[in-house]
């Protein structure tokens, strides 16, 4: 692993996520190799990584949906500074975006909008019909919309929207709790070039009020201004990290993808281009 990390006690904070050489296998196969990260709460961060790298797994281990190989010693994972979580309280501190959440909500027939993010206080892709959904959920759900820049939205239903537009929502369900931290997986796959430039400006609204976020990607495009730290994968292993200066380099993006890259960067933000 290269560190080019620039440590420091005045930007020191409780970790959000800490890995301590954490192993995950799908089936018998390692995906993650012995990872050790921490990211800090308030401190925005980008996994950056080609296809297969480990970044879905990285979002499963976090979300709980898998779980590191058992070992002796310190546990491999913590989060918020716990070992053990409970989903439902997990997804209160640490909200989850990811187009599979969108799929599963898309299947719920007539769900409008405002109903999809309600759905959040009960994790569920559909309001439970024997739990009380009180007058505070629905005001809370229409302000987390306004916040994700969705209020419009609210009555509509999921599946007439746009990929962009449900993604919002997806965004706005995700805020219903106010957590602490969005975990953002692909957030923009499926969008196109509008879609996409209208959702990363929701996030920088996001991080600029104070919601930690961690991209997880393999667009560096997706590369807000508001991003401080990146985290680079490369076979299931930390290849890299550092600030985005240091990390998204023509060199490190060269290595990372085993293609000629040049990286550039304008007001826009970052763009890899391929070399002959």
């Amino acid at each position: 692993m290269v560190d080019i990390s620039i440590h420091s006690d005045a930007n020191a904070a409780a970790p959000l996520i800490e890995l301590d050489r954490a192993t995950v296998c799908r089936g018998v196969e390692p995906v993650l190799r012995e990872v050790s990260l921490r990211i800090d709460a308030g401190r925005h961060t980008a996994i950056l990584g080609p296809n297969g790298c480990g970044k879905s797994t990285f979002v499963k281990l976090i979300n709980r949906e898998l779980y590191p190989v058992a070992r002796a010693g310190a546990p491999a994972v913590r989060v918020l500074g716990q070992t053990r979580w409970d989903v439902f309280a997990l997804r209160e501190q640490l909200g989850l975006v990811a187009p599979d959440l969108q799929r599963d909500l898309l299947m719920a027939p007539g769900l409008i909008a405002e109903d999809a993010v309600v759905s959040g206080y009960f994790a569920s892709q559909r309001l439970p019909p024997y739990r009380d959904v009180t007058t505070a959920m629905r005001e809370r759900a229409r302000e987390a919309l306004a916040d994700a820049d969705a209020a419009h939205l609210a009555q509509r239903h999921l599946a007439s929207l746009s990929t962009g537009e449900a993604r919002r929502v997806l965004i706005a369900r995700a805020l219903v709790h106010r957590p602490r931290a969005l975990l953002l997986d692909e957030p923009t796959t499926g969008l196109d070039i509008a879609a996409q430039q209208r959702f990363l400006a929701t996030l920088r609204k996001l991080a600029q009020a104070g919601t930690t976020l961690v991209l997880v990607t393999h667009h560096v495009e997706e590369m807000i201004a508001e991003i401080e730290r990146v985290v680079l994968l490369r076979g299931g292993r930390v290849f890299a990290e550092g600030e985005p200066e240091q990390v998204i380099t023509s060199e490190c993006m060269t290595a990372l993808y085993e293609w000629p890259l040049s990286v550039e960067r304008g007001h826009a933000g970052y763009r890899l281009v391929a070399r002959d």
